[in-house]
């Protein structure tokens, strides 16, 4: 009888799968359109993959999803709780309180006012916690501790990158001839997503990741070889910011198999990204969404023949917009 040969891989493609009929009840496909503007300029075809349209308006709702939805009955009556830059903490507290779930989400005082006023419109319990991620995270485990919450990690965990890699599907059902996918990559929950879900279907696909020179904590730590911790400063890219966790389970692992390469922008070239998409697409996008165009903008990127930007989402401070008028 032959024997089943097993591999280690944390997430294979049928996860994605079934991630992809796990969250379809609670999670609607993006529109993908083509950016005529930005192929002229690239030289290429480009299309912008529009996850800042959910309804949540982030990408992280799909791994937010499928997380919730895996929990035991017991998990769900105990309670969740997780760290957040913003995003995936109103994606987690729209699906509790889809599923009755109680929700406590633990962020920093470096959170923008826009997201706090955003996270609390959705009613889930907030806690304040230290000046990063990291500290966020502290006080997350110890609620799991004191309370019995199950943590939802926002990135490295099988079923969220499994949730964030059904984008994958989408793009290659609707554009198959696509060649190069570029998204602003920070934990690595969604890279490692597009990785599985695009490379099990063509090893050939390039996929690339953009971070901001401040706090880019997974481009130091594949420079570093190991994940290791690096102090966030303030960036356009807030959503961007944040630790990889040392030690890091899954994502580092994934992040070195798949991405082909990892580049950094400064603040003007976030913010380029942030100005061309409100006046050429008339979308106002935060600037971990744009990293991808500021990337092609400013030629820092080596791009295939049909080339997908992930616009993951569309959480931004008013007085940012003001003052990226104001200086454009």
């Amino acid at each position: 009888m032959a024997t089943r040969n097993f591999t280690k891989e944390p997430v294979h493609l049928r996860d994605v799968w079934k991630a992809q009929k796990r969250i379809s009840p609670f999670v609607n496909q993006t529109p993908m359109i083509y950016s005529q503007v930005l192929s002229d300029i690239a030289k290429t075809f480009v299309y912008l993959k529009l996850e800042n349209l959910h309804i949540t308006d982030s990408f992280k709702i799909r791994g937010a999803a499928n997380k919730i939805l895996s929990l035991t009955d017991e998990e769900k009556r105990q309670g969740i709780t997780t760290f957040s830059t913003g995003n995936f903490a109103r994606s987690v507290a729209y699906i509790a309180n889809k599923l009755g779930i109680r929700a406590v989400v633990c962020v920093s005082k470096r959170l923008p006012d826009a997201k706090v006023e955003a996270l609390k419109s959705t009613g889930v319990q907030i806690v304040m916690s230290g000046e990063s991620q990291d500290d966020a995270k502290k006080r997350c485990e110890a609620l799991q501790e004191e309370q019995g919450l199950t943590v939802i990690h926002p990135f490295d965990d099988p079923y969220i990158i499994a949730g964030q890699g059904t984008m994958g599907l989408e793009i290659l059902n609707e554009l198959p001839e696509v060649d190069t996918v570029v998204g602003g990559l920070s934990g690595g929950g969604m890279h490692s997503g597009l990785g599985v879900a695009m490379k099990s279907a063509d090893s050939r696909i390039g996929i690339y990741g953009v971070s901001p020179k401040q706090g880019a904590t997974m481009y130091e730590s594949m420079q570093a070889k190991k994940p290791i911790l690096i102090e966030e400063q303030d960036t356009l890219a807030d959503s961007l910011l944040g630790g990889i966790g040392v030690p890091n389970h899954y994502t580092f692992e994934l992040v070195k198999k798949h991405v082909d390469d990892i580049v950094l922008l400064n603040e003007e070239e976030i913010a380029q990204g942030m100005v061309f998409m409100m006046h050429k697409h008339r979308m106002i996008i935060e600037g971990a969404a744009a990293a991808g165009i500021g990337a092609i903008l400013n030629h820092k990127i080596p791009l295939g023949s049909h080339v997908v930007l992930i616009i993951s989402g569309c959480s931004v401070d008013p007085s940012v917009l003001w003052d990226l008028e104001t200086n454009s």
